[in-house]
């Protein structure tokens, strides 16, 4: 239940910065886009942050983290053995 509960809030201080931008809900289409990609992006900044904070470079911890793989998924044309193989290699 706790889940529902935090993704209530969450869509209540959504519409809170709505509401403080003049935006009315559901927004224009772009102005969507952008804050899904907002929230794709702040879902990343903690997992990042811990890595950088244990020592590791930024290009180092966005691969650790697997940053890219949760923004922008498996792109067109990636075949399933070349994402394998790399996830495999060591860093």
């Amino acid at each position: 239940m706790k889940p529902y509960f935090l993704s209530l809030f969450a869509g209540m201080l959504a519409g809170v910065v709505y509401g403080a931008l003049d935006v009315q809900s559901p927004a224009p289409p772009t102005i969507a886009l952008l804050g899904l990609l907002g929230m794709l992006a702040g879902e990343q900044i903690l997992p990042l942050a811990r890595q950088v904070l244990s020592g590791l470079k930024l290009g180092a911890a966005w691969r650790e983290a697997k940053c890219s793989q949760h923004m922008f998924g498996r792109l067109p044309g990636a075949r399933v053995s070349d994402v394998a193989a790399r996830d495999q290699q060591p860093s």
